[in-house]
């Protein structure tokens, strides 16, 4: 596995003295003197250190010391020795103990150097003087850190515990920097265990501690006994294009597959879950094949990590018959299964087969339509003939004649619900008779629409589904018992075409399905696993039920500012390199940088 860099060794000697150190009183006052035997009864201090230092400084008090509840009238600040100071980076994590044996976990917010002598360095003389120097003698100025405090550390039982920051540490305090990995992950709140979205970083940079391996792992909760696993509470992946977002995704999804990770139904069962994975860009069937670039040695790194990797042999793409669309998958060998989405769906879904905005009044007219028609044809009845059953001048004029429906609201419904020929009742089996094969608890289902040209369509085919695996997951009463009964991860990549904030009601609709969905997806075991480059385009509703938001590189002000993540994990955003993340899921750990894996876990890219 790569490794990305280090902050160097914040510990060692510092062997040099600091200009300005005094010696002390009794020292000073006899060379003052200039009384011989005076300096025979009195050894001048020395300012040489005596043995090796530690730390990388100590918490000063020039400026005050003080902690607050008021974060903003928090004042910890603390003194780096000159030895440290080309090491110590913005973000790193530093621990300063207090008498007692408990421990102030923070982190260093700011850096600045402060003159250590009373003297004006902005002249021509200074500015000359330093040009020509060979380096610069940083004896002449104090290099101060601003430190946030996180948590307190304690020991309860011989075990390691967290609380929030509620005492002041003492003056100078020596500060180290945090290498241990349970120090760091108590710090931040880090489970041990769970699903691996990558490594703590800072700067860009691994955090590196004395362990081995020397990175720490950063896991999301995925056990009831720690919590509900947050794979139930959603998740959102956002990035800008190019920012490794799909990369990221498949990783994620591949641990979610482990054969080792199951949850407990109300039955007493254990079930894998399934993951039904929507894909406009057709990359997630990949996730079949094995990554060639997983060689032995960077799998066995993944393997003492407890990291789940290789192709997952029960990945089938479950590809839509759309018109004369054809879809090619010649770049994976997951097995491939056409499917046509029946007419019948609408039948309690009538928004499917709205081609625009309907307002209100239309959208009842819609809905009584719709019923009408199923009551006469039953669950049988095609789109075909449910056109034509709108062509008939009879009803028309029945239904405007009986005030039920308006001929100009009549006409308005009637155009907009044309144009889906090439969607429902296609020569292929229905995906209602797939069910089964669907949801498959360990299995994922891919639904590519790359080759679906008409955008219409591709809204269509992806709400179907959708909202027939969240009904069914809601309903008291199911139809399908295969998908009320298994764990069920809900992915979708372009989030954002199908969740946007609209006025239209069958927005509204489709909004309201997902949001309650996200709200009772602790309880009926349904994650929704959301990917997109505009997040500032999905729906609040849906938008503030996810726990988990992960954060790749971003460049549009107003989707960083959607995301809410914290000012100052916000402001590296639109520098992240590739791989590079933000993670924001405050039931899991603090806000934190991560590097994601540098190789794809399964197949990636079309090469």
């Amino acid at each position: 596995m790569a490794e990305l860099g280090d902050f160097g060794d914040f510990g060692g000697d510092d062997d040099s003295d600091e200009r300005g150190d005094e010696p002390d009183d009794a020292g000073s006052s006899a060379g003052a003197d200039g009384n011989a035997e005076a300096t025979e009864d009195f050894e001048p201090t020395s300012v040489e250190p005596r043995g090796e230092d530690t730390g990388i400084g100590t918490i000063c008090v020039s400026q005050g010391l003080r902690i607050a509840e008021d974060e903003t009238e928090t004042t910890l600040r603390a003194y780096v020795t000159r030895g440290n100071r080309s090491s110590v980076r913005i973000g790193a994590y530093l621990l300063a103990p207090y008498p007692d044996g408990e421990t102030l976990f923070c982190r260093i917010s700011g850096l600045e150097y402060a003159q250590q002598f009373h003297a004006d360095d902005a002249t021509e003389i200074h500015a000359r003087r330093a040009m020509r120097a060979s380096g610069i003698d940083e004896a002449d100025y104090k290099f101060v850190a601003s430190l946030e405090p996180v948590a307190v550390l304690y020991s309860d039982d011989g075990e390691l515990r967290r609380r929030l920051t509620d005492r002041v540490p003492k003056p100078a305090t020596v500060i180290r920097q945090a290498t241990d990995v349970e120090e760091i992950k108590t710090g931040l709140k880090i489970p041990e265990d769970g699903v691996f979205l990558g490594h703590l970083s800072v700067g860009g940079e691994k955090v590196k501690t004395a362990a081995s391996p020397p990175t720490i792992d950063y896991r999301l909760k995925d056990d009831y006994e720690a919590g509900d696993p947050l794979v139930f509470r959603h998740s959102l992946i956002a990035g800008g294009t190019g920012s490794g977002k799909t990369h990221a995704a498949k990783n994620v999804l591949r641990q979610y597959l482990s054969e080792e990770r199951t949850y407990p139904m109300e039955d007493g069962r254990e079930v894998q879950a399934a993951v039904v994975q929507f894909d406009p860009q057709d990359e997630y069937a990949q996730m079949h094949d094995d990554n060639p670039e997983l060689d032995g040695e960077y799998a066995r790194r993944l393997e003492r990590e407890g990291v789940a990797y290789g192709g997952h042999d029960d990945t089938v793409a479950f590809v839509p018959k759309v018109g004369d669309a054809a879809y090619s998958g010649g770049h994976h060998r997951a097995e491939q299964v056409e499917f046509t989405i029946p007419f019948s769906m609408c039948r309690s879904r009538p928004w499917l087969v709205s081609g625009g905005s309907l307002n209100d009044n239309q959208y009842g007219a819609l809905t009584y339509l719709i019923d009408r028609f199923f009551k006469q044809y039953g669950n049988a009845g095609t789109y075909a003939e449910f056109k034509s059953f709108l062509d008939d001048p009879a009803l028309r004029e029945e239904l405007d004649e009986s005030g039920r429906v308006h001929e100009a609201t009549y006409d308005a419904v009637r155009r907009r619900v044309f144009g889906f020929d090439s969607v429902f009742d296609q020569d292929a089996r229905p995906i209602t008779e797939l069910v089964h094969q669907f949801v498959r608890p360990g299995g994922l289902s891919v639904v590519p629409t790359y080759h679906v040209n008409d955008s219409r369509a591709t809204e269509a085919v992806v709400l179907a589904l959708s909202s027939l695996l969240i009904d069914e997951k809601l309903s008291n009463d199911p139809t399908y018992d295969r998908i009320k009964e298994t764990p069920l991860v809900l992915g979708m990549d372009e989030a954002h075409n199908f969740l946007t904030d609209a006025d239209s009601v069958q927005a509204r609709k489709v909004i309201t399905k997902f949001t309650e969905a996200a709200k009772q997806g602790r309880k009926e075991r349904l994650g929704l696993f959301l990917i997109t480059q505009d997040p500032q385009d999905i729906d609040d509703a849906v938008f503030k039920q996810i726990n988990t938001t992960v954060v790749l590189n971003l460049g549009d002000e107003d989707a960083i500012k959607s995301v809410n993540i914290p000012s100052n994990l916000e402001s590296k955003v639109p520098y992240m390199e590739k791989g590079q993340m933000v993670v924001y899921s405050p039931d899991n750990s603090e806000p934190v940088e991560l590097i994601g894996l540098s190789r794809c876990l399964t197949r990636h890219g079309r090469d």
